[in-house]
């Protein structure tokens, strides 16, 4: 079933995509919820002038998102953590955690546009931000016991 977003979604798409998806995923979730709309000719004529007219915005927003990734730069995070005589950490290490640390930096980036693969000891990890559509920036994190 091909759908047209009308938000960005996690792992399936940006607003104004055409995507393909699953039959009982679209009619089910994504179109009652307000996420999507069926991508009938119409509909995808009106996505088009939307985009069309957009573009000029989509660029700004992508060169703001360009700024923050060269702004942040290769900067490593200290993310303090309760720790086992093993060496394992108690807990994991979130993206709101990610997200303080990044604020207290300087860099106010939502929690949800952050994904932190798992984290079970100490050590450095990597974080990806999610800043635009074609712009995403990876943050190395040091998880360090708590002092």
């Amino acid at each position: 079933m091909d759908i047209i977003l009308l938000t960005d979604i996690a792992k399936v798409g940006y607003k104004n995509d055409i995507v393909t998806v699953k039959n009982g995923f679209g009619r089910n979730y994504l179109i009652p919820q307000g996420y999507a709309i069926l991508a009938n000719s119409s509909n995808r004529k009106v996505v088009e002038e939307n985009v069309r007219q957009a573009a000029h915005k989509a660029e700004k927003m992508q060169n703001e998102a360009e700024e923050i990734a060269a702004a942040i730069g290769e900067a490593v995070i200290d993310i303090p953590a309760v720790v086992g005589e093993s060496g394992r950490i108690f807990g994991r290490v979130t993206n709101t955690q990610v997200a303080d640390a990044l604020k207290a930096k300087g860099f106010d980036i939502d929690r949800k546009k952050i994904t932190v693969d798992e984290v079970k000891s100490v050590g450095t990890y990597d974080a990806v931000i999610d800043l635009h559509k074609e712009v995403k920036h990876t943050v190395k994190i040091n998880v360090v016991p708590a002092q």
